[in-house]
């Protein structure tokens, strides 16, 4: 059996000796036919120890031979299923109390998991099983076993399918406090962000610190918000030639990254950037902001106009070879003249910061280089962009890490939002005609004869249908570029899929909203997708939807979906805070005073850009420079002669204003 597919990931393993089936009924047939239980392994193309685990393991033919006598071994890319990665994620977390990947889980002939892992070295080491004597425990417990196995599968199964207890009632203003309390307690004052290493960004959590900032309860927000972001920017996560940001420290301090970029990171933290610098005006945010929106234009971007998933870690098989200088290196590219500013500026040294190579990053101010150096801020502005021009030149030369080119709908659909917010808020065309493209893109090449949204694009091919994330993110998309552009097309195409999350996502008990549509599933059971990981959950995600959509519709069954998604989240939010960030946030926001802002005339979008000056989590904006009966807000309120502006609450509109001083004074 070959992995046929246009998964990165999966071409990745077609030349492996072992083989691999991909996930569906031909795997499960053939286990039940050969009663040889099913080896399952699911990771994605740039997972660094999936990797590992390919060459110490999968490549290995005695090991492979093992695998194909005595399991029937499937490959799952989790990027294209987080349906089966949710539910057999879940079963790690239950055995191990951790999780990761690569995932490596046993099942029976019904899917039913019985023992599960991550990564597996290929001999004992470090306290960990080897592979081989994994496999070989787990097949005399299959033929010797059967009912202890058996018993194991049942009870996990049960475990899994337990149904979610909703909270009856609405949480309010206590929840969002106390929330905020427990992770000003978690926060690395010093570092900023939160626990220790591997660190990573947790982009929900600071939303929810973003939205909270201006609240008279959450005094330190800010600070936690702009330390995490200032100490990100400064350290070795982001790419300080290229731009954008790696998917995690290694470290607590933010120095040595895992080399991998993923889109979704990308995509939340240039628009955390973004809202830092509406709350701050400091130009650092700003630019950050830019170069990581640049960064995923010109590296990550599908030329009609999609975003790609994925750079991988590695280049040549070596982690970080890429962007690592050793400092002969360093010093020959950048030149002698310039060598003693930018190696303080940059923290170069001989020995380095990763594995006898240095890991670029801010360790020194302008402010304290022009002391030092003697010559001012501007000189050392200046010195630092022809040494950064210089190593893009050598880095130019070096074999890039590999593209992982599927465009996922739901790291499309933050990708949208950001560059639709960046356009309007920092009066950038460039960014608004992006969203644009990826708008027609995503609506032309994977919107389905139904109205529903495929998962994964990659050339031409669009086969697997979209989740709950998808659908959310991509109408959240839609609704954040109609509000920077005034185009109604996009609101009506976001409303169009928000209707589908009540159609196809509702689960079974009525609580809460499933992972996967309603089209029918090889699953063991129906996941739901309550929990960030390590982006905004699909669940809150569609929470956001329903919000939004109550307020610019007035429509109440918005709100009622909006009311079941944050009741059924709530005992997750008291419990594990850090751990529903996103929903934190869209609750907050719900409890402020929320205005909807009514844009009327020629020069509606002319005040959408002032309005968008400061942040404003507390409104949501509605602009037209023509007239519109689609968008009940609206509906009657076009003014040909003049720009008029409406403050409604709750549908009750105040009297319309025709400046935007005015318009300022009344929010």
């Amino acid at each position: 059996m070959s992995l046929d597919g246009m998964s990165p990931y999966l071409i990745q393993h077609r030349d492996n000796p072992v083989d691999w089936y991909p996930w569906g009924e031909e795997a499960f047939a053939a286990a039940q036919a050969s009663d040889r239980p099913i080896l399952l392994s699911v990771g994605y193309s740039t997972c660094h120890w999936c990797h590992v685990m390919e060459r110490e393991s999968f490549h290995n033919q005695e090991t492979a031979r093992y695998m194909n006598e005595h399991f029937v071994s499937v490959k799952v890319d989790r990027e294209e299923r987080p349906d089966v990665d949710s539910i057999y994620m879940d079963a790690v977390h239950t055995m191990t109390g951790r999780g990761g990947w690569p995932m490596t889980v046993f099942l029976d002939h019904e899917g039913r998991p019985f023992f599960a892992g991550t990564y597996f070295p290929e001999v004992d080491r470090h306290g960990m099983p080897g592979f081989r004597r994994v496999l070989e425990a787990i097949n005399h417990a299959w033929q010797n076993r059967r009912g202890e196995v058996t018993k194991q599968a049942d009870q996990l199964t049960r475990a899994l399918g337990m149904a979610v207890r909703s909270a009856e009632e609405l949480p309010g203003l206590e929840r969002a406090k106390s929330a905020y309390e427990s992770l000003a307690h978690q926060f690395d004052l010093q570092n900023g962000g939160f626990g220790g290493a591997p660190k990573f960004p947790q982009a929900p959590i600071l939303e929810f610190l973003a939205r909270i900032s201006g609240r008279s309860w959450a005094t330190k927000a800010p600070a936690m918000l702009t330390t995490t972001l200032t100490r990100m920017a400064q350290g070795g996560i982001r790419d300080h030639l290229g731009g954008g940001f790696a998917r995690y420290s290694v470290d607590r301090v933010w120095l040595v990254p895992h080399f991998e970029k993923m889109l979704y990171d990308n995509a939340d933290l240039a628009r955390l950037y973004v809202r830092a610098w509406q709350i701050t005006k400091n130009p650092v945010y700003r630019e950050v902001a830019v170069d990581t929106l640049d960064y995923m234009m010109r590296d990550l971007r599908h030329p009609e106009g999609g975003f790609y998933a994925a750079e991988d870690a590695d280049s040549e098989g070596v982690e970080g070879k890429f962007y690592v200088f050793t400092s002969d290196e360093f010093r020959q590219v950048v030149g002698e003249e310039l060598y003693p500013v930018v190696s303080a500026y940059f923290g170069v040294s001989p020995d380095g910061n990763f594995e006898g190579a240095n890991v670029l990053h801010q360790a020194s101010t302008p402010e304290a280089l022009s002391e030092w150096f003697d010559v001012t801020v501007e000189e050392v502005g200046e010195i630092v962009g022809r040494a950064k021009h210089r190593l893009r030149a050598r880095q130019a030369t070096r074999i890039r890490p590999g593209l992982d080119h599927k465009v996922i709908t739901v790291w499309n659909g933050l990708a949208l939002r950001s560059l639709a917010v960046a356009g309007s808020v920092l009066g950038m065309d460039t960014y608004l005609e992006a969203a644009r493209a990826n708008a027609r893109f995503i609506l032309s090449e994977m919107r389905q004869p139904d109205g529903r949204l495929a998962r994964v694009w990659s050339n031409g091919l669009a086969p697997i249908s979209g989740f709950l994330d998808d659908h959310a993110a991509y109408a959240l998309g839609l609704l954040e570029l109609y509000q920077a552009t005034g185009e109604a097309e996009w609101f009506i195409a976001a409303q169009g899929l928000v209707d589908r999350l009540t159609d196809h996502f509702d689960s079974t008990d009525g609580v809460v909203f499933a992972v996967a549509d309603d089209a029918g599933s090889d699953l063991v059971v129906r996941p739901v997708d309550q929990q960030d990981n390590p982006s905004a959950s699909g669940a809150s995600l569609a929470a956001e939807c329903f919000f939004l959509m109550g307020r610019l519709t007035g429509e109440y069954r918005f709100h009622e979906q909006f009311e079941r998604i944050v009741r059924a989240g709530d005992r997750l939010a008291e419990a594990a805070p850090s751990a529903v960030g996103h929903l934190l946030a869209v609750l907050a926001t719900s409890l402020m005073d929320f205005k909807e802002v009514a844009l009327c005339g020629p020069d509606a979008l002319e005040w959408t850009g002032r309005l968008n000056q400061d942040y404003r989590p507390d409104l949501v904006l509605a602009p037209s420079t023509g007239p519109n009966e689609q968008i009940p807000i609206l509906s009657g309120r076009y003014r040909q002669d003049r720009t008029v502006g409406y403050v409604c609450r709750n549908g009750v509109c105040r009297l319309p204003v025709e400046s935007c001083e005015e318009l300022e004074d009344l929010l």
